[in-house]
């Protein structure tokens, strides 16, 4: 019991930015739960331009309305005209659109390539966040083009299925089968080396990237070099400790989860399905997923599910870094040119990732 009561107690850690697991977890865990986590200055200058775009609470909204309302895409384009910084992506990446056919089902995909650097680069499958209701490859686009550059990897982003209109599992099949494509070394890609695929997601593309480590452990497909959980879903319960402490968080808080939650499972027991509820992995299975980097935000009500996964990763045996980004909120990962903290969380991925491909390099 005192095992648990500690475990729980670190998963409402605010770290130090840059920084791993606090040598002392319980008295940092009161010292969070007692104060009001701020947002950065340049955080700050984001949340009051999205706040400017007049978004709706999301429990207040039907699917269809809810995908009208600004993203804090839109938000970080405002503030960018508004201090007139230049707003169109820098053309160091090429992109091209396609269709992939995975488990039997059409799923576009957006491929990311650097103009310039090694001729077989890696492969980095992206999934974007949105609660597998919201947003497209368009809404974190900044992310994608982000790994691609300072990776040299060939990203593939995927624009999985939705819910309410499709109900779990279909989005996590969607990207299973995307993962399963890439492995078979599809022409579309023979500029890449497919033989090193890294999983990296936001969010609900989070849970997702973990979900396939686990999917293709269970249909016995080789694991992926290296998973990133970028502020990852990684349980069905909205009950932890920074979901107390972030009930009323902007962009994201306990109500639009639960929502969420509400579009996306279509019954009791989904909510209790593994791929889902990742937390409910027991230690075998996650021994022999692949090693992973899991990015967090201070003001996030994900926060403790990030902290816990990686807790359990350790204690199945998988090299884990996780970082705690303070300031910030839900979604920052992409706002490296107005954000300082996510230039500093990028910088972290890219250099996990580059470690992970370099290591697998065949």
């Amino acid at each position: 019991m005192f095992r648990q009561f500690i475990f729980a107690l670190s998963a409402g850690l605010v770290l130090i930015a840059g920084c791993q697991t606090q040598s002392n977890p319980k008295k940092a865990a009161a010292k969070v739960s007692a104060e009001t986590i701020e947002p950065s200055k340049d955080m700050q200058a984001i949340l009051d331009a999205h706040a400017s775009l007049n978004p709706k609470p999301l429990s207040k909204l039907s699917a269809e309305e809810a995908r009208k309302q600004p993203s804090m895409a839109d938000a970080v384009k405002k503030y960018k005209q508004d201090m007139k910084m230049p707003t169109t992506p820098p053309g160091d990446v090429n992109t091209r659109n396609m269709t992939v056919k995975a488990n039997g089902v059409e799923v576009p995909v957006r491929i990311y390539t650097p103009k310039d650097g090694a001729d077989k680069k890696p492969v980095i499958l992206y999934i974007h966040g949105g609660g597998w209701v919201l947003a497209t490859i368009d809404t974190y686009d900044a992310s994608a083009r982000a790994l691609a550059k300072g990776v040299d990897a060939v990203v593939v982003a995927t624009e999985y299925r939705k819910a309410p209109e499709h109900k779990f599992p279909a989005a996590h099949n969607d990207n299973f089968g995307v993962f399963k494509w890439l492995q078979g070394s599809p022409a579309e890609l023979k500029s890449a080396d497919t033989t090193r695929i890294a999983v990296v997601g936001e969010s609900a593309g989070g849970n997702m990237a973990a979900a396939i480590c686990l999917m293709a452990q269970d249909s016995n497909v080789e694991q992926p070099i290296h998973q990133v959980l970028i502020y990852p879903v990684t349980s069905t319960d909205t009950n932890s400790p920074s979901y107390q402490q972030n009930a009323n968080a902007k962009p994201l808080d306990k109500a639009g989860m639960e929502w969420f939650f509400d579009k996306t499972i279509a019954n009791a027991k989904d909510r209790e399905n593994v791929y889902l509820a990742l937390l409910k992995a027991d230690t075998q299975r996650l021994s022999k997923v692949a090693d992973a980097t899991i990015v967090t935000a201070a003001i996030d009500p994900l926060r403790s599910d990030g902290a816990m996964y990686a807790d359990k990763l350790r204690q199945a045996g998988a090299n884990v870094e996780y970082r705690n980004y303070d300031g910030v909120t839900h979604e920052f990962f992409g706002m490296a040119d107005v954000v300082d903290q996510a230039a500093s969380a990028q910088k972290f991925v890219i250099a996990r990732l580059k470690e992970a491909f370099a290591k697998s390099h065949k």
